[in-house]
């Protein structure tokens, strides 16, 4: 904020009679100037030594003690006040080594009594607006300075951040190097028992397949399902896990077939809770399929997990395409969404944890009443952010879930 500017200037007069001051003031009235009297030379340095904020002295030669010469020598003689300019007032200042010696002493003007009004009033306008420009000058390059100096720390802490951003980016890097490298080996170990499983079950296949009852083929039927279904997984995490986020593959695809997949896959889980699975679904949606499919499955899994008892669970899953304009959420941009609304009449959760289920290893609930990670709703959330979308979660004890789903298009 910029220091203001005050019109009122200040004006030393000195003089030893009381007669000539008040001449001096009348003669500079209503001009905003502050008069401030001195009797004598002490008294003028006196009050110097208090205060050099003047615009101008202006100074009889003749005094007692000390005249007006020897005051502005003294004046002179301070770092502070050497730029106040004096302008000597004198009936006797008419000869030139009078004037000389005024100057000498340090005076920038003088003026031979009796005064002239009109050149008085002209002289001290011109010093004090003079004056008024230098200090404004001056308050302007302090400010200069104070900006330069917030700048210049502004400038370091930026420079400090900045390092800072480096370092922790050269840390991401590496801890997802190492992260990479983790994924690659583990996918890579496990699918060594599952050849040999595959292995196996392709011998029984030929050799015993036709000796099972219809029971028993329909279970190796859906063991040799759930075994491809994790090879395909391991190479999608695979695949997923060595490929940026720029690079993942969207693709138009019909939510439909999405969902007929994760039922697929949670056939048994479904069948034994003898769930109902309504939906109603819009068409296509712009997704990575393979990371959508996982999403929905757990979001199934976790639905038929937290079913109530003596309930036939009952999930719905809607999709319907949005503008971010319509919703109330400020979180969303001005652009069309696929919203998707996964709703299940579960045992639910109080209100006050719909942020919390979607953290990693978060239970609500112990291992001894439900088996689980807790990292389910975690990997939803991951997944909905990859696709740069925003899921949340609204709920009320033994009156089920819901979850919105929006995903960019």
């Amino acid at each position: 904020m910029k220091t203001p500017i005050e019109n009122k200037v200040k004006l030393l007069i000195v003089d030893d009679k009381k007669e000539n001051l008040m001449s001096l003031q009348i003669i500079l009235a209503d001009r905003g100037y502050e008069f401030v009297e001195a009797t004598s030379g002490k008294d003028a340095l006196r009050i110097l030594l208090k205060s050099q904020d003047f615009a101008i002295i202006l100074m009889d030669v003749q005094m007692p003690l000390m005249d007006g010469f020897e005051t502005a020598e003294m004046i002179r003689q301070s770092d502070k006040l050497k730029q106040v300019p004096i302008i000597f007032l004198t009936a006797n200042m008419n000869t030139t080594d009078y004037i000389f010696k005024g100057y000498q002493a340090g005076a920038v003007d003088y003026m031979i009594k009796p005064l002239s009004a009109e050149i008085l009033q002209a002289k001290v306008m011109v010093f004090t607006e003079l004056y008024k420009k230098n200090r404004e000058l001056k308050l302007r390059e302090e400010e200069a300075t104070i900006l330069n100096a917030k700048l210049l720390k502004a400038n370091e802490e930026l420079e400090a951040q900045y390092n800072a951003i480096e370092k922790f980016a050269a840390e991401l890097k590496k801890k997802n190097a190492e992260l990479d490298a983790f994924t690659h080996i583990s996918s890579h170990d496990l699918q060594e028992p599952l050849r040999k499983i595959q292995t196996f079950t392709n011998i029984l296949l030929a050799k015993e397949y036709n000796n099972l009852s219809p029971d028993g083929r329909i279970k190796f039927d859906r063991i040799l399902y759930a075994t491809n279904r994790m090879r395909d997984l391991i190479n999608d995490l695979l695949n997923f896990s060595q490929t940026n986020s720029t690079e993942r593959v969207f693709e138009d695809i019909d939510l439909n077939i999405i969902i007929e997949n994760v039922k697929e896959a949670l056939h048994e889980n479904i069948k034994e809770k003898n769930a109902l699975i309504k939906t109603s679904i819009h068409g296509n949606v712009t997704i990575i399929p393979f990371l959508f499919i996982q999403l929905l499955e757990n979001l199934m899994n976790n639905a038929l997990k937290f079913s109530q008892k003596e309930i036939q669970p009952q999930i719905e899953i809607t999709s319907s395409i949005v503008n971010g304009k319509d919703l109330n959420n400020t979180n969303l941009p001005l652009e069309n969404y696929c919203h998707i609304i996964f709703k299940d009449n579960g045992i639910g959760f109080e209100p006050e944890y719909s942020e919390k289920i979607f953290g990693v290893f978060q239970r609500l609930h112990s291992r001894d009443v439900y088996n689980g990670t807790g990292i389910g709703l975690a990997i939803v959330k991951k997944i909905v952010e990859n696709h740069n979308g925003i899921i949340t979660a609204t709920a009320k004890p033994m009156e089920g879930a819901v979850f919105n789903i929006y995903i960019p298009q």
